[in-house]
């Protein structure tokens, strides 16, 4: 594989792309959690100086009232978007008076799912759909599921690097088009080696004793509080956090941008018998969007995603089938609570040499039996990753080998790129290899285990040692020096972003029920 990768390079080189491929862009999205002085999930609404959520560009809510989330701008640099990221943190701690940010994915102290509000985002039928579509949620997965957070890395190559890469690749197909054909062959070779990532990023061990009450569950006690999973590296990836019977029943294709367009489709349309007794309305109030086994594409729990900017009220669907793919949004990572804003540069840089590996590798169709069998192999990491002398099962494209020596051994495929990319791009790309492969050597170095660490030294604590890191990044974040620019900008957005609601719900001419309609047929 390295020759091949080499020898790949030497063409891009040679074509003129080497400085378009070190200039790939990237954007990080990152959840959290607000939480009251006590540790508990804040019962107060989004703040208004924070803005509004449904129209903010940089800050938003997920599925709770209580659940922020920051979003970074595409970003030259690794730099940027972690400074920007660093920025909104700031931000936030200046507007949410005593309350903390939770740092782990998996939730603070909860009191039942009456304890989590779902976000609200006004009167405008845009805002309206967004909080039906979560009280959707709620009926199909639990409010409990969704008060689970983590990051999400978005990545894209420079448009000048497709030209080039096309007439390497020999092809003559309409530039859009390749460029979705590559990513979509990427997201196959992702699935491929994604197992690596509970592994190198998984942060989520142990949970809090209030998130499994009332559930069946086979994790072991820790302490009066917590409960973990001896080898674990992320439960946020198991079967007690994001995962769904329902959508396991889902069979996306990924073989070409029409085969997944039309998984989705199918997904979106078909009726689920569960959902169906559900119904769309109970005594006049409005319990989900749809009573198909997906309300809308983004309910899709997949690990990683191609994307496309969709324009106001386009369906993602249909931005997608318009304009092909524009870039790939990767969804694995767990927070790592030592880190202020949940991920750090050496972390993005491997994740960009990744997705890379994954672009330039060939990348034979994926079927269906092979999807499985790669979901097993991450599975069995997720719960046992660290584990001694795991072994990990053999597939189409692996053999039976123990997780350390498959680990070196992508880090070694890697290690050409991570080079050329040192040299073309920002730096640092060599480092982060390092930095992993002192994971795959010794798993007592891997974030989920330096968690287990932390909690025994906090009594077998979960919720202890969570607290105490919330308040050291809430003294971090204060003791920062402001960026003027950055909070003139975020003040700006902030009071745009309320005009922009107001606009919104005053120019709806709509009833709520032809505006789904007319969604729903786009």
């Amino acid at each position: 594989m390295p020759d091949n990768l080499t020898r790949t390079l030497q063409k891009i080189e040679q074509a003129g792309a080497g400085a378009s491929l070190g200039q790939s862009r990237r954007g990080l999205e990152k959840e959290s959690l607000r939480i009251d002085p006590a540790g508990s999930i804040s019962q107060a609404a989004h703040q208004v100086a924070l803005g509004s959520p449904l129209t903010h560009r940089f800050i938003t809510t997920d599925y709770s009232e209580a659940l922020l989330e920051f979003v970074t701008p595409v970003c030259e640099t690794t730099a940027q978007a972690l400074a920007f990221m660093t920025g909104l943190h700031q931000f936030a701690y200046h507007n949410i008076g005593d309350e903390k940010l939770w740092v782990n994915s998996m939730p603070c102290v909860l009191h039942g799912e009456d304890s989590i509000p779902i976000a609200r985002y006004g009167t405008s039928n845009a805002g309206r759909m967004k909080y039906v579509y979560r009280v959707g949620l709620a009926h199909r997965y639990s409010k409990l599921m969704q008060a689970i957070s983590g990051v999400h890395f978005n990545w894209s190559l420079a448009e000048a690097f497709w030209l080039p890469w096309r007439e390497i690749c020999g092809s003559t197909v309409p530039l859009r088009d390749f460029r979705s054909d590559q990513y979509l062959g990427l997201v196959r070779n992702f699935y491929r080696h994604d197992w690596a990532i509970p592994y190198l990023f998984g942060a989520s061990p142990a949970v809090c004793r209030t998130f499994l009450e009332g559930r069946s569950h086979q994790l072991e006690q820790l302490g009066h509080s917590s409960y973990y999973l001896p080898h674990a590296t992320s439960l946020r990836l198991s079967n007690v956090g994001y995962h769904s019977k329902a959508q396991a029943k889902i069979r996306i294709g990924l073989d070409s941008l029409a085969e997944y367009l039309e998984s989705l489709l199918q997904a979106t349309s078909m009726p689920y018998p569960p959902y169906q007794e559900v119904g769309i309305r109970s005594n006049g109030e409005y319990q989900q969007l749809s009573t198909t086994l997906l309300q809308i594409e983004n309910e899709y729990y997949a690990g990683i995603r191609p994307k496309r900017v969709a324009h106001s009220g386009e369906r993602p669907i249909h931005a997608l089938r318009e304009r092909g793919v524009e870039y790939v949004e990767l969804r694995y990572l767990d927070l790592n609570p030592f880190l202020p804003v949940g991920i750090d540069a050496g972390g993005s840089r491997f994740l960009e040499l990744l997705l890379l590996l994954c672009l330039l590798k060939p990348s034979p169709p994926l079927s269906q039996d092979e999807l499985e069998a790669l979901s097993h192999t991450r599975a069995l990491v997720v719960e046992q990753g660290r584990r001694p002398g795991l072994l990990l099962p053999a597939g189409p494209f692996a053999q039976a080998t123990e997780l350390k020596a498959r680990g070196l051994q992508l880090l070694k495929d890697m290690e050409v790129i991570a080079d050329f990319l040192d040299q073309h791009g920002e730096g640092g790309y060599r480092a982060a290899l390092t930095h992993q492969r002192a994971c795959f050597e010794d798993p007592e170095a891997t974030p989920s285990a330096q968690v287990m660490a932390a909690v025994h030294a906090h009594d077998d604590t979960f919720f202890s040692f969570a607290l105490e890191q919330a308040e050291q990044h809430r003294q971090y974040f204060k003791s920062l020096a402001d960026d003027p620019a950055c909070t003139a900008q975020l003040v700006q957005e902030a009071a745009d972003s309320l005009a922009r609601q107001q606009a919104l719900e005053e120019t709806d001419t709509l009833t709520f029920e032809d505006f789904l309609a007319e969604y729903f047929t786009r």
